[in-house]
C-alpha cells in the first residue's frame, strides 16, 4: 500500500438499509463529508466487498453489506509553508478561529502568491490537516477584505469544512462588524436590503444593483457613537458577500472612513488620517458565533477593537 493510503471498512447496519450509498457511508463515517464520499466513489475508491466493479452514489444498500473505502493520501496544495506570526483565538482538532491584522490577504492569488493566511496555517497546522477535498489544505469558508481586521474560523478537517459551509449558506452565522463611518446615519438605526454585484463601470469593484443583479444582500447597522462628522457603528451582516459593509454604508450615503475604494476622503479628515498613519478602511470583524460542526456546542469569539481604530475612535471623539 502507498505511504499516507489507508483503508476503511463500513458494514451496512438496519439504520441504513434501502438509502443511498453516499448517505449511508456518510452516517457511518462521520469523519467524511458526503460531498467527499461521493468523489470517492465516482473515483472508484469505493467498493463492495468481494466486488470490482465501480458503484454509483445513489446505489441503494442493505443491511449487513460490507464496503471498503480506500483514503489517498492527501495531495499536497500547491502553496508554500511560510512562518508568519498568527493570533490564535480557538483551536482543536476540527478548526481554528484566527484574529487577522488588516494587511495579511487570506488567501493567495496573482499578486500575492505568499506572504498569506494560507501559507501561515500551512505552517502552523502542519501535519494536523486532514485532507480537505484530498487536499491538504486549510478549509477557507469565508474571508475578510486584506485591509480589514478580526475573526475568521477555518476548517482543518473534511467534516468541519461541510459543517461550517453550511452555517454560511443558510447563514445562522453571527457576525459583527465594527466600522467607523462618515456623517452621523439617519436614522441611527436601520437595515441596508440591496443586491451587491460587480461593477458595470469597475470589475474590480462591486457596487448596489436593481433587484435580482449580483446577490441578495442584508446588513443591520446601529450607530453605538455619535463622533465629530463621522459615527462608530455596529454592523450585523444577515449575509456575506464581497465588500457588503463597504458597499452598503457608502450606499446609505456614510462609507467608511478610510476605505481608498467606496469612500472618497472628505474635508478636514487629510490631516488626521495622516498624523495617525491611518491608511486602510475602519472595518474590524469583532464578533464570530456558530455552532461546532463536529460537537455540536455554541461558539462565540469575541476581537477587541485593535489600536489603529482605538486611536482614530479616539481622535474623532467630540
Amino acid at each position: 500500500m502507498a505511504a499516507g493510503v489507508s483503508i476503511i471498512e463500513a458494514i451496512i447496519d438496519a439504520a441504513q438499509d434501502g438509502q443511498r450509498l453516499d448517505r449511508a457511508l456518510a452516517d457511518l463515517l462521520p469523519d467524511l463529508s458526503r460531498e467527499r464520499l461521493k468523489a470517492l466513489i465516482g473515483e472508484g475508491h469505493v467498493r463492495a466487498r468481494g466486488q470490482s466493479l465501480k458503484l454509483s452514489a445513489s446505489l441503494k444498500v442493505a443491511s449487513g453489506q460490507r464496503f471498503t473505502v480506500t483514503l489517498p493520501a492527501p495531495v499536497a496544495l500547491d502553496a508554500v509553508a511560510q512562518d508568519i506570526p498568527l493570533t490564535i483565538v480557538h483551536e482543536d482538532a476540527d478548526l481554528i478561529v484566527v484574529d487577522k491584522p488588516a494587511g495579511l490577504v487570506v488567501h493567495p492569488a496573482a499578486g500575492n502568491l505568499d506572504g498569506t493566511l494560507v501559507n501561515a496555517l500551512l505552517h502552523h497546522c502542519a501535519g494536523q490537516l486532514s485532507g480537505i477535498g484530498g487536499v491538504a489544505r486549510p478549509g477557507i469558508v469565508h474571508r475578510i477584505d486584506k485591509d480589514t481586521s478580526g475573526l475568521l474560523v477555518v476548517a482543518k478537517t473534511d467534516r468541519a469544512h461541510e459543517g461550517l459551509a453550511l452555517q454560511f449558506k443558510d447563514h445562522s452565522i453571527d457576525r459583527l462588524y465594527a466600522a467607523i463611518v462618515y456623517g452621523h446615519p439617519v436614522p441611527p438605526t436601520g437595515t441596508v436590503d440591496a443586491w451587491v454585484g460587480r461593477s458595470d463601470a469597475d470589475r474590480k469593484k462591486m457596487a448596489v444593483h436593481r433587484e435580482g443583479r449580483g446577490k441578495h444582500a442584508v446588513t443591520h447597522y446601529r450607530m453605538e457613537e455619535r463622533l465629530r462628522s463621522a459615527a462608530m457603528v455596529e454592523c450585523r451582516l444577515e449575509t456575506g458577500r464581497t465588500h457588503q459593509v463597504r458597499v452598503h454604508m457608502a450606499h446609505i450615503g456614510h462609507p467608511l472612513i478610510g476605505d481608498p475604494v467606496y469612500g472618497r476622503e472628505r474635508k478636514g479628515f487629510k490631516s488626521i488620517l495622516e498624523t495617525l498613519g491611518f491608511g486602510r478602511q475602519a472595518l474590524h470583524a469583532k464578533t464570530l458565533g456558530f455552532i461546532h460542526p463536529v460537537t455540536g456546542s455554541l461558539l462565540l469569539f469575541q476581537s477587541a477593537l485593535p489600536m489603529d481604530m482605538q486611536e482614530l475612535l479616539s481622535e474623532l471623539r467630540v
